[in-house]
C-alpha cells in the first residue's frame, strides 16, 4: 500500500513540476506535439549556384562503337546541394596559398628564435587560463617596417632564385595540415564498440573482438618531409575515424611543360598562376589531394569568420560524380552537353557554347588559345558555367571499371582512400567534363574519365558544393 501511495505522489510531483517548467504535456492537453530542434540559418554561399534535389539516367545512353561507348545509363536521386557556379580561379586558390603563408609567418613570429612576439599566438583567456594555443589573426604581419627579427621571419618563407636572382615564395614550405572525421565509418554498426549493436542477429554469438580500423596520419619528420602512414589495428575510440593530412598545396606550374613535348609553354609556366591577369582563369596544376586540402580549409575559414567554432556546418567538398553529372546536364537526361541539342556551337549565330579544341591542330577557333576566363560562356540551366570545357574537373568518385554496379541509386557515391602502399591503379579519381584540350566527343557530360589522385595537370581544375540541409524561411530552390 505504501508503494503505491508512493507512486501515485511520484506521479503528481512530476505533473506539478511539468506545469510549474512549462512542461509540452501540459500545453497540449496531454496530445503529443513534437519538439523542435536547436538550429542556426547558414548564409547561402557565396558564389555558388543552389542545385534542387531531383532525379535522371546518368551515363550513356546510347552505345557509339566509334568511340567505344556502350549503353550503361541508370537512374539515380541526388539531395540538394550548393556548387560554384564557376571553377575555382587562381585568385581564390591563390588566397589559399596566402592563408598558409600567413600562418607560418604567424607562427613563426611567436617563435623565441624570431623574437618571441606573445601577441601573434593566443594561450591563455582573457583570465588567464592556458588554453589550447592557436595564432590570432587580429594581429597583422608587419610587412612595413618590421624589426630585425620579425624581418627574418618574413623573410624566412621566401627564397632567392639563384638562376634568376629573382625573390619568390619557396613552394616547398606551403604545407596546409587539417584533420577529417570520418562521419560514414563511423557510423556503420562494424566499427561500434558494444557488440551487441554491432550484431543484431540473435541467433549470432557476440563477439568481443574489437573491430579493426584503418586511419591515415602524416607527420613532419626530422629531415622536414612529409610522412603519410595509414595505421590499421583495433578500435579504441571515436578518434579512430579522425584521419589527419599534410598536404603541399601549391600548384605544379610546371605541368604546362611536363603535359605537351616538344611544346614552347614556358610563359605559363612563370605567368599563368602568379600574373594578375589571369586571376579569373581556373587554377590548374592542382591534384585530387590539393583540391580536398582546398575544400577543408574552405571550411575552416567559414567556420572562424562566422564565429561557430563550435557548431557542426556543411563542409565545403568536392561533388560526387553524380551530383556533378547531374547538375552539368541540368537535371536533364536527353542532354549530352550542359546545353540541349548534340552541336557545341549554335547554329544561327555560329557561336561555341564552350572552350574545347574546335578542330585538329586549331584551339583558337573558340576565341582562346588555352583555358579561358571564368564565365566566358553561357551557363547552363541551373545557372552553372563551364561544365563543359575550359578545365576538366575532379570530383570525390574513386574510379574502377565496376564503379556504377558498386553504387547506390540513392545519392550514389564510391569513396575509396588509398593507402600509400596501394597499387598505383587504386588511386585513379574520376574527373569529368573534359577541357580547352580536348575535342568536342571528351566535353560530352555524361561521360567518365579518370585521373591519378597526386597527379597535377595543365588541364585539370575543380569546384566545391556544399549539401543543403532543409530550406531556409522563404527559400526557394533554383529550378
Amino acid at each position: 500500500m505504501k508503494t503505491i501511495n508512493y507512486i501515485l505522489l511520484s506521479i503528481a510531483c512530476l505533473a506539478t513540476l511539468s506545469s510549474c517548467f512549462g512542461g509540452h504535456g501540459a500545453a497540449s492537453g496531454g496530445e503529443v506535439t513534437g519538439v523542435g530542434g536547436t538550429s542556426w540559418a547558414e548564409p547561402s554561399p557565396y558564389g555558388m549556384v543552389l542545385v534542387d534535389r531531383g532525379s535522371m539516367k546518368v551515363g550513356v545512353s546510347k552505345a557509339d562503337s566509334a568511340w567505344n561507348l556502350a549503353a550503361d545509363n541508370r537512374g539515380v536521386s541526388v539531395d540538394a546541394f550548393w556548387m560554384d557556379e564557376t571553377e575555382i580561379t587562381n585568385g581564390k586558390y591563390k588566397q589559399f596559398v596566402f592563408w598558409v603563408r600567413d600562418s607560418i609567418i604567424r607562427e613563426r613570429l611567436a617563435d623565441p628564435a624570431y623574437g618571441g612576439n606573445e601577441d601573434f599566438k593566443i594561450e591563455e583567456d582573457k583570465e588567464g587560463n592556458p588554453i589550447t594555443p592557436h595564432l590570432n589573426w587580429n594581429k597583422a604581419i608587419p610587412w612595413k617596417n618590421p624589426n630585425e627579427d620579425e624581418q627574418r621571419a618574413i623573410e624566412s618563407v621566401y627564397r632567392t632564385n639563384p638562376i634568376t636572382g629573382v625573390r619568390e615564395l619557396d613552394d616547398t614550405q606551403m604545407n596546409y595540415r587539417y584533420e577529417v572525421y570520418n562521419h560514414t565509418e563511423a557510423a556503420k554498426r562494424k566499427n561500434r564498440l558494444d557488440p551487441s549493436r554491432r550484431e543484431y542477429n540473435t541467433d549470432k554469438p557476440l563477439s568481443n573482438i574489437l573491430p579493426t580500423i584503418s586511419k591515415d596520419t602524416a607527420y613532419v619528420n626530422d629531415e622536414g618531409e612529409i610522412v603519410r602512414e595509414t595505421i590499421t589495428r583495433p578500435r579504441e575510440s571515436d578518434y579512430d575515424f579522425v584521419n589527419t593530412y599534410i598536404v603541399n598545396i601549391y600548384p605544379d606550374t610546371t605541368a604546362w611543360i611536363n603535359d605537351f613535348e616538344n611544346a614552347y609553354n614556358e610563359p605559363y609556366v612563370r605567368l599563368y598562376f602568379s600574373h594578375g591577369g589571369y586571376s579569373d582563369y581556373p587554377v590548374v596544376g592542382v591534384s585530387w589531394e590539393q583540391a580536398n586540402a582546398f575544400c577543408a580549409w574552405r571550411t575552416q575559414f567559414l567556420r572562424r569568420s562566422l564565429g561557430k567554432e563550435g557548431v557542426y556546418i556543411e563542409p565545403y567538398r568536392l561533388p560526387t560524380e553524380a551530383e556533378w553529372e547531374f547538375a552539368a546536364r541540368a537535371g536533364v537526361t536527353e542532354n549530352q552537353y550542359p546545353w540541349e541539342g548534340d552541336l557545341t556551337l549554335s547554329e544561327d549565330k555560329g557561336c561555341f557554347y564552350a572552350n574545347f579544341k574546335p578542330q585538329e591542330g586549331n584551339y583558337t577557333k573558340d576565341g582562346h588559345v588555352i583555358t579561358s576566363r571564368v564565365g566566358t560562356f553561357a551557363p547552363n540551366d541551373f545557372g552553372l558555367y563551364d561544365m563543359a570545357g575550359n578545365v576538366s574537373e575532379w570530383t570525390s568518385t574513386a574510379f574502377t571499371e565496376s564503379v556504377s554496379k558498386l553504387t547506390n541509386d540513392l545519392n550514389p557515391e564510391y569513396r575509396y582512400d588509398a593507402a600509400k602502399e596501394d597499387p598505383y591503379r587504386m588511386k585513379r579519381k574520376i574527373v569529368r567534363g573534359g577541357s580547352w584540350k580536348d575535342v568536342a566527343h571528351n566535353i560530352r557530360s555524361d561521360l567518365r574519365m579518370w585521373e591519378y589522385q597526386n597527379e597535377q595537370r595543365s588541364y585539370i581544375g575543380f569546384r566545391c558544393v556544399r549539401s543543403q540541409i532543409g530550406f531556409a524561411k522563404g527559400q526557394k530552390s533554383k529550378k
